[in-house]
């Protein structure tokens, strides 16, 4: 699973700001024929994101390609003009059943036995942006083609009639409901963006929230977003020495026959282990991103 800590849209039709991207060091690319892309640049884009996967390096980053929505009638000509070219991913917008991943997983697995890749080596993500989808969760998020939600605050907010908020207290239930889901099955969960890509202070604050709320990343929609993202969702050197202390004196205590014990005036036990083993975990994945760079 690729480590997603800040994904970047592009619009897939601008070969410009595509060319750009592959410069800032982003972890995720994600070009964009749906809300990215104008309705009389569709075909464009889907020519623009093909020649960006077969000319492009992208490096370190991993290389998305966001199609229109299932019902949308551009969907299938968005996939297929695509995947020839092996992205690292698809990543499919209001999804609201499992079906509308079945359905994608079906043309991609054809497409690797076609071209003779591993089966899966093509990863799917999803876009999380209604009432319904929130509600079928459950279902959705156990596709083994998955790898992670992405939570589309103002859509989602839109589809409720709530009114967004600076603090978005009306996006609270909606994105704990997405991390909940994605920790039952092992995948990732992405963040809401902030719109205001000009205020970099609320970027942080929200980010920082995002982050101890249990995401593993967040979307981004500007290049200036870029590093505060990265910032809030890597673990610092002081959280991963704590982290290390947790695990090394926690199996200390276990091998002294002790349940639960004291560390620093606080009671560690099973849950904490597990919390600082994940810390410790992305510790690793963002020192090894750091040495692919």
């Amino acid at each position: 699973m690729h480590s997603r800590r800040a994904l970047l849209y592009m619009p897939g039709d601008n070969w410009k700001m595509i060319t750009k991207s592959i410069t800032l060091g982003v972890d995720s690319i994600c070009m964009d024929m749906e809300d990215g892309t104008a309705v009389s640049k569709k075909a464009e884009a889907r020519v623009t994101i093909a020649k960006a996967l077969q000319e492009l390096d992208f490096g370190a980053s991993e290389k998305l390609a966001r199609i229109n929505s299932n019902g949308s009638g551009w969907e299938q000509d968005d996939i297929e003009a695509v995947l020839p070219y092996h992205p690292d991913g698809i990543v499919i917008p209001k999804v609201e059943s499992v079906d509308h991943i079945e359905w994608a997983s079906k043309i991609i697995e054809s497409a690797e036995l076609k071209y003779g890749w591993q089966v899966n080596s093509i990863r799917v993500l999803i876009g999380i942006e209604t009432a319904k989808g929130i509600l079928n969760l459950k279902e959705i998020a156990s596709h083994p083609r998955l790898d992670a939600v992405i939570f589309g605050g103002e859509d989602f907010a839109a589809s409720i009639g709530a009114t967004r908020t600076k603090d978005a207290v009306e996006l609270l239930y909606a994105r704990q409901a997405v991390i909940v889901a994605c920790t039952a099955y092992d995948i990732q969960p992405l963040d809401i963006v902030t719109i205001d890509y000009k205020d970099i202070e609320a970027l942080r604050v929200e980010s920082e929230f995002g982050a101890r709320l249990g995401f593993v990343g967040k979307q981004i929609i500007h290049p200036a977003q870029v590093e505060p993202v990265q910032t809030a969702f890597t673990p610092n050197t002081e959280a991963i020495a704590y982290a290390k202390r947790i695990v090394e004196t926690f199996e200390a205590s276990q091998k002294e026959g002790k349940g639960a014990y004291s560390l620093d005036g606080k009671m560690i036990d099973m849950p904490l282990l597990k919390n600082a083993q994940k810390v410790l975990e992305r510790g690793l994945q963002s020192a090894t991103r750091r040495i692919a760079d």
